[in-house]
């Protein structure tokens, strides 16, 4: 059994890391602090954690430990988005002038990637593919419009 629910977390980490490496590509041809690889680190680090919550649950409801601890899946997600929302804040960079203000946009797809790792790692596909498709329009179509506005 253990090795079937291995098997099944790494199928979701690879799955995800593949997503998430459709946001990077965007990402990347446009040149920005966090490209190809973030992107798939970041969403395959989510499906992993989260993918793990089930075998952390395991291991603590052993008797020794019952007592000891709690285990609450949502925390997490938690520590995910923690950790996510570092490294995007290490992306957003302030220009000379106040207004000025760059890596908004990558931050926030850091975020999207580990959202789309976090559906992944509870076999969520279906919204995990359709986040995927939304998040590549909105970065591609809308830098577009974006330019044809200003």
């Amino acid at each position: 059994m253990e090795l079937t629910q291995d098997v099944s977390i790494l199928l979701r980490v690879a799955t995800a890391m593949l997503f998430g490496g459709v946001l990077g590509v965007e990402r990347e041809m446009g040149k920005h602090a966090a490209g190809l690889r973030t992107h798939m680190l970041i969403a395959g680090a989510a499906a992993l954690i989260v993918g793990l919550g089930d075998s952390v649950a395991e291991h603590f409801q052993q008797e020794r430990y019952r007592d000891l601890l709690q285990v609450d899946p949502v925390r997490l997600i938690e520590a995910v988005v923690a950790c996510v929302g570092f490294v995007a804040a290490g992306t957003i960079l302030r220009g000379s002038r106040e207004d000025q203000v760059s890596g908004l946009t990558t931050a926030s797809s850091l975020i999207m990637a580990a959202a789309i790792g976090i559906a992944v790692g509870i076999s969520k596909y279906v919204i995990a593919i359709g986040v995927s498709v939304l998040c590549v329009l909105v970065l591609a179509v809308m830098r577009r419009l974006e330019k044809r506005i200003s």
